[in-house]
């Protein structure tokens, strides 16, 4: 069946309609002075990922005797595909992880939170944006990262944070991260990886104040194949926005050396 010109005209007027709306959104957004987008300030992502990366319902918390306060919100999920593929023993190990993450959880510690989980905490964090330097600051346990703009070889030692190597493809950021220590988790329902993990992370400033934010995962040990995650990260706009102290170690001082304090013969402290 052939088609008349005429009956194209209105897709036609529909990619152009798009392709304005996107030269005007583009031109909208705001640019350093070496005309990159400029994530300069803080973000935050506003979804429930640092429970479960995957689709989740809401339920009841671990500790009971805090009724709704500790209960543990539903999410649709920012995983790609929706599931997460795990190798057979990874998939045994992660249900392990569940069952026992009120102890075995990092983030009950205050252990630093690793890539990409620092992204999606219940936090926000700072960009510091400048041609020959990317920087974030985390608000949870004051957390920092470098992002390097020239690889400076290899790390002396896997890191809570890894080493971050970033380069610029077109108007997205892009930060190839490695030597991430194995211990971290992905999230609080137990989803984790080992010291093979490699992530790929991309910034797209899509408004002024919204990121695309999209990682891809690779941890042959772990997981079948590479997968990925994406969410949108929104720019606080408040008056004075700022990073507040959250230095959670004190926190969790008695959990982790109350057991190892010394105690007097008669029993006091």
């Amino acid at each position: 069946m052939r088609m008349s010109f005429r009956s194209l005209i209105p897709n036609i007027s529909i990619l152009f309609a798009f392709a304005a709306t996107l030269a005007i959104a583009q031109s909208r957004i705001p640019r350093t002075a070496d005309g990159k987008p400029d994530l300069n300030g803080i973000w935050q992502a506003m979804n429930t990922a640092n429970w479960d990366l995957q689709a989740h319902e809401a339920q009841s918390g671990l500790v009971v005797a805090l009724g709704a306060v500790g209960a543990e919100p539903g999410g649709a999920g920012v995983v790609e595909g929706r599931e997460i593929p795990y190798l057979p023993a990874a998939a045994a190990q992660r249900r392990k992880n569940y069952e026992n993450r009120l102890t075995a959880d990092p983030e009950v510690k205050c252990y630093l939170p690793g890539v990409p989980r620092a992204t999606y905490m219940p936090y926000p964090f700072q960009i510091f944006q400048n041609p020959k330097a990317v920087t974030i600051a985390y608000e949870y346990d004051s957390a920092y990262r470098n992002i390097f703009l020239k690889d400076p070889g290899p790390a002396p030692a896997d890191s809570w944070m890894g080493k971050s190597v970033g380069r610029w493809e077109g108007d997205t950021l892009v930060v190839d991260v490695t030597d991430l220590d194995k211990r971290s988790w992905l999230d609080r329902a137990g989803d984790f990886h080992s010291d093979a993990l490699h992530v790929v992370e991309r910034y797209t400033l899509t408004s002024p104040n919204v990121i695309d934010y999209q990682a891809t995962i690779e941890d042959p040990k772990v997981f079948s194949r590479p997968w990925k995650i994406n969410m949108p990260l929104y720019r606080h706009v408040e008056k004075n926005a700022r990073l507040v102290e959250f230095k959670c170690v004190e926190f969790v001082e008695e959990l982790l050396y109350g057991p190892y304090r010394k105690k007097r013969a008669n029993g006091a402290e």
